[in-house]
């Protein structure tokens, strides 16, 4: 069983997205949308490193390091999405799940699908809880969750520094 707990990596993305909200005049009611569409494109992205569904293609995933920082992509929309539902739910265990790769995209997108039809907390911490035992079939552990996120965090901030 492998567990992680991400209270302090909901209080990096706050301070985040309250330095976005300060350079770009914008809050979290103004980017919802945008905030769920994100989420959407980053988890394709994610897919698309795995190559999971390339049916036509023999060439095999991208290295871990890149489908790690794809991965914390998604990371940072997820729990910025998440703040403003008040979540106090930090800690997770994390679980393999069976089912096919490409099966298990499906089953997220359905559930991100769910989420943005019914914002609540149920709804969230249900797709949530489904993200994140994707990295166990990605081969990824809790530390490397982690330190992923910390990695793209920096790169961020970086990214405000620059007006990018």
């Amino acid at each position: 069983m492998n567990k992680i707990n991400l209270e302090q990596l909901y209080k990096y993305q706050k301070d985040l997205d309250d330095e976005i909200a300060n350079i770009h005049h914008v809050d979290y009611s103004s980017t919802h949308k945008k905030r769920l569409l994100a989420l959407l494109v980053e988890i394709g992205e994610l897919a698309n490193e795995t190559r999971c569904f390339k049916y036509w293609s023999n060439k095999g995933p991208s290295p871990k390091e890149r489908i790690m920082d794809e991965y914390a992509d998604g990371l940072h929309f997820f729990l910025s999405l998440g703040i403003p539902l008040k979540t106090t739910k930090f800690e997770y265990e994390l679980n393999k799940n069976s089912e096919d790769l490409t099966d298990q995209f499906h089953k997220l997108y359905s559930l991100i699908t769910i989420l943005q039809t019914n914002y609540n907390l149920h709804n969230y911490i249900k797709a949530f809880s489904y993200f994140l035992n994707l990295a166990y079939s990605l081969d990824m552990t809790s530390n490397d969750i982690v330190d992923s996120y910390l990695v793209k965090l920096n790169v961020n901030h970086k990214r405000q520094e620059t007006n990018y």
